[in-house]
């Protein structure tokens, strides 16, 4: 009988067999998740023999949704995730013009996610531009919900931009706006509440996976009371209700600036473990550091509300609509998300079995397109990459 997954007591109750929403996704997405979802439920059946399953329920998003339904993030959807906790979903297409600024950034602030979380390690026999990317093994937590993605900016010439640098001026003496003519204005909010929800996951994760260092990634050098906040407030955080741990050296706490941390993740990534970075920071790292084990074709994401157990997965690449329908797409992106999706439900074997198989499938040479011309070998179809997992997980 399927069931609907629960918060109780602060821990999720999942039972054998979930209800879980799906987003399909624009472009490519169509392409990944059919064959994805082949890979899950074939790692599930296995894991369990049957006793365990997932009901998976489509909702609409994107532009699937606007062609069915004129609307590009339906009430409905929000609903059902709301009431199920957990989703997946493939790449979305952002509406050109005004409206939602981005589907995904939409379902983040709805959903209050306010942890980023984005796991990056090397894959033998993908090609890096590093000569050791294997020493790449890191967790990324980035704030969700903050800093410059809360939106909040006035265009240059327009009358409400006009409002804010006369009070700036004026009323607190704001004498750095070097063109105030032409200049458009943001604002940049970091809270100690958003700050600290996003380090506390940090901490909490790296200790149930026995992973002592967790870095604060930053630029308080330059805006201190933002910035500089985020790094205050996050060892003031960890002094106040990890005190043991910290004596005990099972917990580790450091800051870094963040250009700094971009210089040394090529340098020495061995020296971290998990980060924790306010948003914009953020963003730029979770691309570089994705870039130094292959791309972001490889590379899993979820948005996470550990307090209420909401969680979404997400393929972190765009919907790459110049090879949709070609079965050329890599599947891995989403693949890895639903391993992250499988772990966060307690599934872990089921994890465990997808990610074995896409290493299989490396050891071998099985290579989508966007991976094996980087070497120069045949590429592998998308539902032939995802054939072989599966061929694999049975025969495991």
């Amino acid at each position: 009988m399927t069931e609907t997954i629960v918060l109780e007591k602060g821990r999720l109750r999942v039972p054998d067999c979930p209800i879980i929403p799906f987003i399909e996704g624009d472009g490519i997405g169509k392409d990944i998740w059919q064959n994805a979802q082949a890979v899950f439920d074939a790692a599930v059946e296995k894991a369990f023999s049957g006793q365990k399953k997932v009901a998976w329920l489509e909702v609409l998003a994107g532009k699937k949704s606007f062609d069915q339904t004129g609307n590009w993030l339906p009430d409905e959807t929000l609903d059902i995730i709301q009431k199920h906790l957990v989703a997946i979903k493939g790449p979305l297409e952002t509406p050109v013009g005004g409206g939602i600024r981005s589907l995904n950034v939409a379902l983040r602030q709805e959903l209050d996610l306010y942890a980023c979380v984005r796991p990056v390690r090397y894959f033998k026999g993908i090609d890096s531009p590093l000569k050791h990317p294997e020493k790449t093994d890191i967790i990324i937590f980035r704030e969700n919900t903050e800093d410059i993605y809360a939106g909040i900016e006035w265009q240059a010439g327009s009358a409400d931009v006009k409002k804010i640098i006369q009070f700036l001026q004026a009323d607190m003496g704001v004498k750095k706006i070097r063109f105030p003519e032409s200049s458009s204005i943001g604002i940049k909010p970091i809270s100690v509440e958003g700050s600290e929800r996003l380090i506390r996951a940090a901490i909490e994760y790296a200790l149930e996976n026995n992973l002592n260092k967790v870095t604060l990634v930053h630029k308080g050098n330059i805006q201190k009371f933002t910035e500089g906040g985020f790094r205050q407030w996050g060892y003031e955080l960890a002094q106040r209700e990890y005190a043991k741990e910290l004596e005990t050296g099972q917990l580790e706490i450091s800051d870094i600036i963040a250009d700094n941390f971009l210089q040394q993740i090529l340098l020495k990534p061995e020296k971290f473990d998990v980060v924790a970075l306010t948003n914009l920071n953020g963003d730029y790292a979770s691309d570089a550091l994705a870039a130094q084990v292959g791309g972001i074709g490889i590379s899993p994401g979820a948005n996470i509300n550990y307090l209420t157990g909401h969680a979404i997965f997400e393929a972190t690449h765009g919907t790459a609509p110049d090879i949709a329908g070609q079965d050329k797409a890599n599947p891995c992106s989403v693949l890895l998300s639903g391993c992250m999706l499988f772990d966060y439900i307690g599934w872990h074997q089921v994890a465990s079995m997808i990610t074995k198989a896409i290493e299989n499938n490396f050891a071998n040479g099985w290579f989508t397109a966007d991976l094996a011309g980087e070497k120069g070998l045949q590429a592998v179809s998308t539902s032939q990459f995802t054939q072989n997992m599966i061929d694999f997980i049975q025969k495991s």
